[in-house]
């Protein structure tokens, strides 16, 4: 019998909850005891899987109804909540925050003194680009701001 074959028997019968040599037929047996007295590797492979069967036979995590209770009785407190953030983002709260601190940083850009030796000497072609990047910018904030909260605001606003 070679090693495949042995180790299949093996793990064929392994499966069963009780001693894996009373399933297993005689001539079968016979075969794996054989095999595995001349058989270093196989041997030892089966040293093993029988540890690992008595380390699981064993309880190594005691069961604990409590924390089965308080796990469920926070899924359940998850569900009641209305959501008002974005998983793993900001809440309503920190949105307009973020929104005012940019509007403002924006807003002031234009009174740096940099700004006024910039648009001295480029002109009234400054402006348009400046505009231009700062409604993008704006554009691009509302639209994730109200993308991530379409449901609380088609709630709020009856749509």
């Amino acid at each position: 019998m070679n090693c495949l074959k042995t180790m299949d028997l093996i793990y064929e019968y392994s499966g069963n909850k009780h001693d894996p040599q009373d399933s297993m037929p005689l001539f079968d047996q016979i075969q794996v005891w054989i095999h595995t007295f001349f058989c270093e590797n196989c041997a030892g492979e089966v040293k093993r899987l029988e540890e690992a069967r008595n380390i699981l036979r064993r309880e190594l995590f005691y069961l604990s109804p409590d924390l089965e209770d308080s796990i469920m009785m926070k899924i359940a407190a998850e569900e009641d909540m209305e959501i008002t953030a974005v998983p793993g983002g900001l809440s309503t709260r920190g949105w307009v925050i973020t929104g005012l601190i940019i509007l403002v940083s924006l807003g002031t850009a234009f009174f740096g003194f940099d700004f006024k030796k910039i648009a001295n000497e480029t002109g009234i072609s400054f402006l348009l680009p400046a505009g231009i990047t700062i409604g993008i910018i704006l554009t691009t904030y509302c639209v994730f701001f109200i993308g991530s909260h379409l449901k609380e605001l088609s709630e709020r606003f009856g749509l």
